[in-house]
């Protein structure tokens, strides 16, 4: 296999990050397309009520993906910084002890979720109309979840390896497979939602083996290593496991909070336009998944880079690093928000038909949900800088501000205030303060220096 020659402590920053992002985009992109086309199929082929119980099971999918993020991210700033140091092995270590620990926690979220299905979907604000479709979704989703982790986890790990156009191949070929398999069993084998949570499975379970191949037969620096059977050994696995999940955690909370908007959303939104409400807001729920991986295809692609040279005690290239990521991801969000803006027919009809009520609710809401996308964009790059340096509790607590802090306030209360508008401008608003409180705080650092 032909390997991206990438030397993170001397390449110059800026070709550094060129190098990681435009592949990370690309992939990301094609998963854009992937859930793009998940939803037009669905709520096309199916139904808005279809379409609306997707949106029901998100969250446990999200709370999926920030475990996989939260482990793959941990892993590699520690294998960043171990591979600065020179220490392979404990590189490959982390790699290997992050698998196994996500591993059992996955295990955990599949089983509760197949024994306890129904408290599961109620408790993501699930209504009795749509309780056989929503476990229909969910029941199908499950087998291909564990292969998920390991796709998750492992583009992280697969750039830091030095191989970012094979991590962009693992999400391309499953986003066209899905999308194929979609048409497929949506369409011509007329399987209704049982059929579009099958070919997400399906995917997940290509994309995960691909990583596993990765691992085991193409990688330079990072392989799994053999563990000892030990108490020893046990021992420091955990302690390892809980400092991945110290760095890694404000990812799991960006994705807990992506959880939180939904199932807040879902209820807010339902108790006040009931069914065709759930439905429109989804619209923007599929949509703002896509805006994150845009996004965070920055956060990922100087995340190597900011944590070696970090390790190797360069902060002059750390800085470098920062700046070139927060102008690529302003530049991103003034794009998102204008598309959002001016693509809103285009963007609602993807998913629902112009002749349904929720259709006409999305249109209005589509544009202000927009606007949340430059000031998202620097909050998470910033965060990502915090989490790249192991500034563990910043990373959190500006996660925590964006995602719950002042998202659920703003669900709450702006709704009494603007009305159905008030709906959908509780999450600008949220990123607009949390971008607030990030700026302040920095500039008050760097004053002080």
């Amino acid at each position: 296999m032909e390997r991206d020659k990438l030397d993170f402590g001397n390449e110059r920053i800026n070709k550094l990050f060129s190098a990681l992002f435009l592949p990370t985009l690309a992939g990301m992109v094609f998963n854009c397309l992937l859930n793009i086309c998940d939803g037009m199929f669905v709520g096309h082929g199916v139904g808005s009520d279809a379409l609306a119980a997707i949106n029901i099971v998100a969250p446990l999918f999200l709370i999926c993906t920030g475990i996989g993020l939260m482990f793959g991210i941990g892993a590699s700033v520690i294998g960043s910084i171990r591979l600065a140091e020179g220490n392979v092995k404990a590189a490959r270590i982390i790699m290997t002890q992050a698998y196994l620990a996500g591993a059992v926690v996955f295990g955990v979220i599949i089983a509760g979720s197949a024994l306890y299905t129904d408290r599961v979907l109620n408790l993501f604000g699930c209504s009795p109309a749509l309780l056989g479709l929503a476990t229909d979704y969910l029941l199908w989703l499950l087998p291909g979840l564990v292969f998920f982790y390991l796709q998750c986890a492992g583009m992280m790990l697969i750039r830091l390896d030095g191989s970012p156009k094979y991590a962009m191949s693992v999400q391309i070929v499953a986003a066209v497979l899905n999308i194929f398999l979609d048409w497929l069993m949506v369409y011509p084998l007329d399987m209704d939602i049982r059929g579009a949570s099958i070919a997400t499975s399906l995917c997940c379970i290509l994309g995960g083996l691909m990583v596993v191949a990765y691992f085991l037969v193409f990688s330079d620096k990072l392989k799994f290593y053999r563990l000892k059977a030990s108490v020893k050994s046990l021992m420091l696995s955990l302690r390892n496991t809980w400092y991945m999940v110290r760095i890694g955690f404000a990812t799991l909370v960006a994705e807990l909070a992506m959880g939180v908007m939904m199932v807040t959303g879902n209820y807010m939104f339902m108790s006040d336009l009931g069914e065709d409400g759930v439905a429109a807001f989804s619209v923007g729920c599929y949509l703002f998944p896509i805006i994150f991986s845009i996004i965070n295809a920055v956060a990922q692609a100087s995340q190597p880079i900011i944590s070696f040279n970090y390790g190797a005690k360069n902060p002059a290239r750390v800085q470098q690093a920062l700046r070139i990521a927060l102008v690529t991801a302003l530049g991103c969000g003034v794009l998102i928000t204008c598309a959002m803006w001016f693509g809103a027919p285009l963007l609602a009809s993807l998913f629902l038909p112009s002749d349904v009520p929720a259709y006409s609710l999305a249109l209005e809401g589509l544009p202000l949900v927009g606007t949340c996308a430059i000031f998202f964009a620097l909050n998470i790059t910033f965060i990502g800088y915090y989490q790249s340096t192991e500034r563990n509790i910043k990373s959190t607590l500006f996660m925590l501000l964006r995602g719950i802090v002042f998202l659920v306030p703003g669900f709450i209360f702006l709704p009494e205030i603007a009305g159905t508008v008030g709906l959908w401008l509780a999450i600008p608003a949220a990123e607009a303060l949390t971008l607030l409180v990030i700026t302040i705080q920095y500039m008050t650092r760097q004053l002080k220096k």
